[in-house]
């Protein structure tokens, strides 16, 4: 029975992937091999597990394992749920506009490490999907001439992929494993930051001398555009404050951090719902006078979640789930431990290897990274904060910018600024891949000669 679920997950898994050819939502065959797997082991009496790291495989019931698994999946899908309301409060506001304040510049250079320097940044802090649509966003109000646009939505792809891998926060990946107690935030930021900063700086620096950045950008966007609240830019630093201090409260009370979440998004729902309820606060949303009636920006911005994604999470996880509980991949962890050989020096641990997490990289550009991140987690029992962990974070987060499909930021600029397939192959994914190379390297050379791990 074991093959038939490897088969079911293998046949999810293709589904998932070619979401764009078979033009149906990820979710659908996600929630679907997550139930048929579960389904199986339960119909055919299959013994599951539970893995402890040191001892192995342990038997036990199916329900309380379900039920387990369950339970470390919610922990994720309520903490970006509270990250997403709090973006989605922000925007009602008008938040964002804010950062268009920072762009005063109309050479193509300039703007360039601007707008790649706000994605790399942003990304850490909102997650690098919503750095990625608000950036854009911004350039469609500066920039007219579209094939430029492309080319700064491309870099801003590789900007906010990198921002979000160094980050606790920054990415549904590098969120996965602070939640699973694979690395802390501190230690993180120590051992990635460092070659994220290269991974998109080397792009940027070589995509600034091209012929394509010469010059300025032509002076007919429209610059009248003013937030719709006067509360917009408080809004934004609170709302930014509110998730930097879910690390902070996670490392001083040692509580799962979707509890912070949960604080900052009521901290943040209390100010939206004050500064909404005042005549004065918004002048026009959504084209209607705030004064004739009071709505309320919690309601409205939870109506806004992406709800898509949360039931894409969870069915995905809990497929991952399911072959973990039958031990599939802790066996086959075993295996590629007596197979694949290894490069360079040890990550401490006795099954991962260079090769391996560059390839676990290289392979987010091809399907998604967050059931790749989730298998690594069930497959390695390695101590908290061992290197391989932030390489594991690094490489997921950087090297789906290969490919436009390769990641949620890609995916979405590419709905946003209809960018062909091949266009970005043809012009971008060269930089990704010599920004993804650099900052391994870099990554490499820290974890070896400067923090001696």
């Amino acid at each position: 029975m074991e093959t038939i679920v490897v088969i079911v997950f293998v046949l999810g898994y293709l589904a998932i992937t070619l979401e764009h050819n078979l033009k149906i939502d990820k979710l659908i065959p996600a929630l679907g091999m997550m139930a048929i797997l579960w389904a199986i082991i339960a119909l055919t009496h299959m013994e599951v597990y539970d893995i402890i790291p040191g001892v192995g495989k342990e038997s036990h019931h199916l329900e309380g394992v379900l039920l387990h698994h369950l339970g470390k999946t919610a922990e994720i899908l309520v903490f970006l749920l509270g990250a997403m309301t709090i973006v989605e409060i922000i925007d009602y506001f008008d938040g964002f506009s804010t950062i268009k304040g920072y762009i005063k510049t109309k050479k193509k250079g300039s703007l360039l490490w601007i707008v790649s320097s706000l994605a790399f940044v942003l990304s850490a802090i909102i997650d690098n999907l919503t750095a990625t649509i608000v950036l854009i966003t911004i350039l469609q109000k500066l920039i007219k001439e579209r094939d430029l646009r492309l080319w700064f939505a491309g870099l801003i792809i590789i900007a906010a992929n990198a921002g979000g891998a160094w980050s606790p926060i920054g990415d549904v990946t590098t969120t996965m494993l602070w939640i699973a107690n694979k690395v802390t935030a501190g230690v993180l930021v120590e051992h990635v930051l460092v070659p994220s900063i290269f991974c998109f700086v080397i792009p940027t620096f070589i995509a600034s001398r091209m012929s394509v950045f010469k010059g300025s950008v032509a002076d007919d966007a429209s610059d009248d555009d003013k937030p719709k609240s006067r509360y917009a830019a408080t809004m934004f630093y609170l709302g930014l404050g509110a998730i930097i201090f879910v690390p902070i409260f996670k490392s001083v009370t040692h509580l799962p951090p979707y509890v912070g979440m949960m604080l900052s998004l009521a901290f943040v729902a209390a100010f939206a719902e004050i500064y909404s309820s005042s005549k004065f606060s918004i002048s026009t949303i959504d084209g209607e006078s705030e004064a004739a009636g009071h709505h309320s920006p919690v309601h409205s911005s939870l109506s806004k979640i992406e709800l898509p994604s949360i039931l894409f999470f969870l069915g995905i996880l809990l497929a991952v789930a399911a072959l973990e509980s039958l031990g599939l991949l802790f066996d086959f962890a075993g295996v590629l431990n007596e197979t694949v050989p290894r490069l360079g020096t040890e990550l401490h641990s006795t099954i991962i290897s260079d090769l391996v997490v560059m390839l676990l990289g290289v392979g987010s550009a091809v399907i998604d990274n967050v059931p790749l991140v989730a298998a690594s987690i069930g497959m390695f029992q390695i101590g908290l904060d061992e290197p391989a962990w932030h390489f594991i974070a690094y490489s997921a987060g950087t090297g789906g910018s290969m490919l436009i499909i390769g990641s949620a930021a890609g995916v979405v600029a590419m709905g946003m600024e209809k960018i062909d397939f091949f266009w970005y192959f043809k012009k971008i994914s060269w930089l990704a891949l010599v920004g993804f190379l650099s900052g391994a390297a870099v990554f490499i050379l820290m974890r070896n000669f400067i923090l001696n791990v």
